[in-house]
């Protein structure tokens, strides 16, 4: 989606954070999404991206460490987690 300008690119993802499967990831993915998006490089929001494209189930398995996330996600996760524990 190299096309698709910054800002609508921002508001795509946040959107698509705040609105998953189980409530639970609403809740861990659109907090990270509030507090990171912003700042992410094409890149960091390339991998965001795909990270959003995964199941919600195994996603909340790895974000809450029950479960050991993919390589290439691995990092995103972890970042993920601490914000989601930081409550901010």
């Amino acid at each position: 989606m190299s096309d698709e300008p910054r800002a609508h690119r921002l508001r795509r993802l946040s959107m698509r954070a705040n609105r998953r499967g189980i409530k639970e990831m609403d809740i861990i993915l659109g907090r990270y999404a509030a507090a990171r998006l912003d700042a992410m490089d094409g890149p960091a929001l390339d991998l965001f991206d795909a990270l959003l494209s995964e199941n919600d189930q195994d996603l909340y398995q790895w974000v809450t460490g029950q479960g050991s996330a993919p390589a290439r996600f691995a990092a995103l996760i972890d970042d993920i987690a601490r914000i989601a524990c930081a409550g901010k």
